[in-house]
């Protein structure tokens, strides 16, 4: 028997059970036609017309916002039985529960591979009917798509699914529109995408970049039937999460945990920093180090890296029950805001380096208020709080007449630092900065370190927190320092 018979024959006795009317006019309604309009067109369905659905569009999941060590890995599609046995067997090696989105027509085909997903305790998601190419289809059809998807899974394996992403995890208003209208409770899209449907792709590939861009909160898209090489990728995955300690959960347990975001205009603070073009005499405070008789320090991180690094920085922190301060470059934090979220609960501060990272000189003055105040909001937005007012120029470069546009965007205190390692650089070893730390500190001082991925500073911040301490130092954040 062909492919499109078994699954015309599929269609047929699985809706029989639940809905009289396809097993009236389904098998003969499906004999020569094509995959849109097995989508959803059977006599039953469409006596009833489905208009364009006007309430409030279903919220999309690209990612869940938490500041937890946790993230999903989720499926699309549903392959051979041999294959999903070797999936699930590898998933269960590692000791992973995912996500999967399944096709509700290959789950009428195959109803016990999607029962032996569930009886392996991960969970089914729809992934629509026929994973057909949304933005081709009319409102009606899309609402099919997604309509009866659900109700094959719900009579095959008892399951009502809660979350739909399409074929490419791609979607349009209409999508959302109709998710809403069925009462789903989102879009799922993804924020990790390794790619694999290019099959020149090989494990070490795929797993590399999902442990390259690994975030908590993150959800990560994979697929099932089409390259073979996703299931030996699992193991890098696995030694990945665990060599930063992060968790894998099912997206519905990820969505639990997590938290709303709340609008940028909702927060108190958001507007604090604003372009302020003429205010010419705006007066700044230029910070390098306290004049202190008591032995505090500040140590301070710059720019932005990921979660491997910055989850290691604030590991080491917490072990050594020291608080920091993180002048954060806000283009990177705009592409992953669980990780800023992150610092802010582990008790540190968090400043403005910039969005851009320019060197602040050579901007005009409209440009660099316009990319203060940027970098002020995107921060704001992520850690649902304003950070603390201190601007870092990057490479400290700045000069009075920039001190003062600075200042007129309501960053007052330009945050400089008088201990500085050049620790951004890899060619200098961790003893280079160990040495250069502990030669240079002294009372009040300000630390430089920076959070870059691929650099030493995670190898000696173990060094000079435990030399500091032992010559008598105790660490505040900067701001404690400036007052």
């Amino acid at each position: 028997m062909g492919r499109s018979a078994r699954l015309r024959g599929a269609i047929c006795s699985k809706f029989a059970l639940f809905m009289t009317m396809v097993l009236l006019s389904g098998c003969s309604m499906f004999a020569g036609m094509g995959a849109t309009e097995k989508s959803g067109t059977s006599t039953a369905h469409s006596a009833q017309k489905i208009d364009r659905y006007t309430g409030e569009k279903s919220k999309v999941l690209p990612y869940v916002y938490t500041a937890r060590k946790e993230f999903a890995l989720t499926f699309n599609g549903m392959g051979d039985e041999q294959t999903m046995k070797r999936l699930l067997d590898q998933l269960d090696a590692y000791q992973i529960k995912a996500t999967f989105f399944l096709p509700g027509m290959r789950v009428a085909e195959e109803p016990n591979i999607a029962k032996e997903i569930l009886a392996r305790g991960h969970e089914i998601e729809n992934n629509t009917l026929n994973q057909l190419d949304m933005t081709k289809l009319g409102y009606e059809q899309i609402y099919r798509e997604i309509e009866l998807s659900n109700e094959v899974i719900k009579r095959e394996t008892g399951v009502t699914p809660r979350y739909v992403r399409t074929k490419s995890g791609d979607f349009t208003d209409d999508v959302r529109l109709a998710a809403a209208q069925l009462g789903m409770e989102a879009v799922v899209s993804y924020n990790i995408n390794p790619k694999d449907r290019d099959l020149t792709k090989d494990a070490k590939a795929i797993g590399e970049y999902v442990a390259r861009y690994l975030s908590r909160g993150g959800i990560i898209s994979m697929n099932t039937d089409l390259n073979p090489e996703v299931i030996p990728s699992i193991p890098i995955i696995a030694k990945a999460a665990k060599e930063i300690g992060y968790k894998f959960t099912t997206l519905s347990e990820l969505v639990k945990n997590g938290g709303e975001r709340k609008p940028l205009e909702q927060i108190p603070g958001y507007d604090a920093a604003k372009v302020n073009l003429h205010d010419q005499t705006a007066e700044y405070k230029l910070f390098y180090r306290a004049e202190t008789d008591k032995k505090q320090v500040a140590l301070t991180f710059d720019d932005w890296g990921s979660d491997k690094t910055i989850t290691k920085i604030l590991d080491i922190l917490a072990a050594h029950d020291v608080k920091a301060t993180f002048f954060l470059r806000a283009k990177g934090v705009e592409s992953n805001p669980n990780l800023a979220r992150a610092i802010v609960e582990a008790g540190h501060d968090v400043a403005n380096h910039s969005y851009s990272h320019p060197v602040v000189t050579t901007l005009s003055d409209e440009d660099l208020q316009k990319d203060i105040v940027k970098a002020h909001q995107v921060i704001t937005e992520a850690i649902q709080q304003p950070p603390v007012m201190m601007f870092r120029p990057p490479t400290g470069v700045v000069d009075d007449h920039t001190g003062k546009v600075i200042a007129a965007t309501g960053y007052k205190v330009i945050a400089m630092y008088d201990v500085t390692t050049l620790d951004w650089d890899n060619r200098h070893s961790a003893a280079d900065i160990e040495k250069g730390v502990l030669t240079q500190t002294k009372n009040g001082s300000v630390i430089l370190l920076h959070m870059l991925d691929d650099i030493h500073t995670i190898e000696a911040l173990p060094v000079v927190l435990d030399g500091l301490k032992s010559r008598g130092y105790t660490f505040v954040k900067m701001a404690d320092l400036v007052k």
